[in-house]
């Protein structure tokens, strides 16, 4: 600048911090006397979570102008944040992409998508920038709920965040607060002491629905058994919604009562199974009798009406003895079937000694695939049975009735060893059964690829007698494998021949259900990726170990950065990969994952 006298004058302004600067470097390890040229030397350096400097330049940046509301981007800049807005949820955004967010913050206002992305340009350390971001948040195109679930992890911790994600939430049907309530509860995880707008929100809508209000009781009371400060916080949570029950409605709070009673006259059934030192045919018989009307165990026999906690649209009266069973397996799982209100029945199997919640986890991803599918008018014959945990080690499970495993299928002479002669022996249109056949096969190829479900055997591949194939036990997802070398795509030898073969009608007809199925769930791949998100304190193993690699996994299966003709193109690669390793065998690795599926 110009001084009056014509002097000239350079004016800076240098970083200010809150505390004095300290360099402390420790001086480098002593040298060894003789180094070789490939021998990696150690040197220390000064490392901040922050640039001060970068820090100091995006609150400058960020000092409002009353000409930023008139600022628009040239193509260039449109093009970079166009770039940003597509950027998978909570990547970390550069220095200059975040000026260049600030600088266009009220042009990008109106694409509710790109919220999220301003909001982490925002200091939140700094009063005068939160109140500039705060004022912003009611300026922006109102979000969809389900990219507001983003604003609800815990990268999002400032409490007006939370408030307009809420107010986002309110919008949805109870149906979509159902299909991610179980993130919705952990995310009330994330909530501080003081204003809990989330906890108020479900707490109030589940004292109107009581599918909602049973899930969240179930959902709440296993995360309230957790020994740290998150199991403290959801005790919390879970006795203000019994108060709110109390005194909202009183007759829900009882049945849900009365559903905690029935899992626990459950698992003492199975422990006294476990006690007994018969033969398993022996306990069958003994597990009928105790559920008879005079039997140890004959409250269950005849009971007023109760909806049952894993599907409670469906009230049960009792249970039919002779129906009752104990499956193979170390754990002994108990088959129950019910008896229901209006004379259907309904089987479920309850297992004691396995964590649920994994299963839990994925089967609600299927059911929530399968609507976003349908609502694209692709309906793949999907079959998202019902799964609850109960605890971290027991649980109920829908059983789909009538349905069997591929594995007794071929191993049947009867069918000799063959889909289609099965599908030909069941009641019904074959050729109905033959199509439902195959796309609930493109359907669970799709979504075992990106969720990277592993041990996958002919034991846990099941199919109905009107042709739904279908997938049970997801104890290994993200790409954990029990086995070396799993194949890309979860497509068997038996499954392609069900079809017709490798050059089939059918078989061109599933690739084409695959590719549109990959490329409509590559739609919503930021609403899974939030899913996810949420879950990582969960402590569900597989996501637990590696959260954010965890994350990256189902990311990178979505092969964002592709258009859709070149992703169908990939995923059609994909298929024949696989299916060109099974027809004929003829190398090592075709040998490894033909053997995959026998293991």
């Amino acid at each position: 600048m110009q001084g009056c006298g014509g002097e000239m004058y350079l004016h800076l302004e240098f970083a200010s911090f809150e505390y004095p600067v300290i360099f402390n470097q420790a001086p480098p390890p002593p040298q060894p006397p003789v180094l070789s040229i490939n021998e990696p030397t150690l040197i220390n350096d000064v490392h901040d979570e922050q640039n001060p400097v970068e820090m100091k330049y995006l609150k400058l940046a960020h000092r409002s102008s009353i000409y930023d509301k008139d600022l628009k981007p040239d193509q260039s800049e449109r093009i970079q944040i166009d770039k940003i807005v597509s950027y998978p949820p909570h990547k970390a955004l550069t220095t200059v992409e975040k000026e260049l967010i600030w600088k266009f913050r009220y042009f990008m206002a109106k694409n509710p998508k790109s919220l999220p992305k301003f909001l982490q340009c925002v200091d939140w350390k700094d009063p005068q920038n939160v109140v500039q971001g705060v004022e912003m948040i009611d300026k922006w195109e109102p979000m969809d709920p389900t990219g507001a679930l983003e604003l609800l992890s815990k990268q999002f911790k400032h409490i007006e965040v939370r408030k307009y994600a809420v107010r986002r939430l309110e919008e949805a049907s109870d149906d979509e607060i159902l299909s991610y309530l179980l993130q919705l509860v952990q995310a009330m995880g994330y909530e501080r002491t003081g204003e809990i707008p989330l906890t108020d929100f479900i707490i109030k809508r589940a004292c109107k629905n009581f599918e909602l209000a049973n899930y969240f009781h179930w959902y709440l009371t296993v995360e309230s058994v957790r020994n740290d400060h998150r199991g403290k916080c959801f005790k919390k949570k879970l006795r203000l919604f019994h108060l709110a029950l109390s005194l909202e409605n009183d007759v829900m709070l009882k049945q849900l009562k009365r559903g905690e009673e029935l899992v626990k006259v459950i698992t003492r059934i199975q422990r006294h199974i476990r006690d007994l030192q018969y033969n398993r045919p022996k306990k069958i018989k003994i597990f009928q009798e105790w559920l008879t009307e005079k039997g140890k165990f004959s409250a269950l026999h005849r009971m007023p009406e109760l909806a049952l906690p894993l599907d409670p649209n469906n009230e049960i009266v009792g249970v039919i003895p002779e129906k009752a069973t104990i499956f193979k397996s170390a754990m002994a799982p108990l088959g129950i079937r019910f008896l229901l209100k209006d004379d259907r029945d309904y089987m479920i199997l309850f297992k004691s000694g396995d964590d649920l919640r994994q299963d839990q986890f994925v089967v609600q991803l299927i059911t929530l695939m399968d609507k976003l599918l349908k609502y694209e008018n692709l309906d793949l014959q999907l079959t998202p049975y019902r799964v609850l945990a109960t605890s971290f080690n027991e649980g109920l499970l829908e059983c789909v009735n009538p349905s069997q495993s591929i594995a007794s299928v071929l191993k049947s002479k009867k069918f000799e060893g063959n889909i289609q002669k099965y599908l030909r022996a069941q009641e019904g249109d074959y050729n109905q059964s033959l199509d439902t056949f195959v796309r609930s096969c493109a359907g669970y190829c799709v979504i075992t690829y990106i969720l990277g479900i592993g041990d996958r055997h002919l034991d846990n591949l099941l199919i109905t007698p009107k042709g739904n194939l279908f997938h049970i036990d997801f104890g290994f997802i993200l790409g954990k494998d029990p086995k070396p070398l799993p194949p890309p795509m979860k497509l068997c030898k038996e499954m392609v021949e069900g079809m017709g073969g490798a050059s089939s009608e059918h078989y061109l007809k599933f690739k084409e259900h695959c590719c549109e199925a990959y490329n409509i769930l590559r739609k919503s791949a930021n609403l899974i990726l939030n899913l996810f998100q949420l879950m990582i304190d969960a402590d569900i193993p597989d996501i637990s170990d590696e959260p954010e690699k965890s994350i990256l996994k189902v990311q990178e299966k979505f092969r964002l950065e592709l258009s859709d003709e070149e992703a169908g193109k990939f995923f059609q690669a994909l298929i024949n990969e696989s299916v060109s390793a099974l027809f004929p065998q003829i190398t090592e690795v075709v040998h490894r994952w033909a053997q995959y599926w026998r293991a």
